[in-house]
């Protein structure tokens, strides 16, 4: 976090608290939501832009950003097993 401006730093530091209030405020399933509907709202709004803001900056930085995604999404790179492998020993 050191290479980021003042203003990456203070953005990045809002995103992490908006999303820790959300995980402690969020309840158990079948039970009302502390919140109005409108907070929600308010709430997803201002983590859109800051996912916005965060990805022009990493844009005009060359930065490659790292996207979510779901554990069944075919990925680019395949992890390998190493389990097996070992130095061959040729005999003498």
């Amino acid at each position: 976090m050191q290479d980021l401006t003042k203003d990456q730093q203070i953005l990045v530091a809002m995103r992490k608290t908006l999303t820790a209030i959300i995980r402690d405020v969020t309840p158990p399933p079948g039970m009302k939501h502390p919140l109005s509907a409108g907070t929600i709202e308010d709430v997803r709004q201002c983590l859109a832009l800051i996912s916005a803001r965060e990805r022009e900056w990493a844009d005009e930085q060359g930065r490659v950003t790292e996207r979510p995604y779901y554990t069944d999404e075919p990925q680019a790179a395949q992890v390998v097993s190493m389990a097996g492998l070992g130095k061959s020993r040729k005999p003498n």
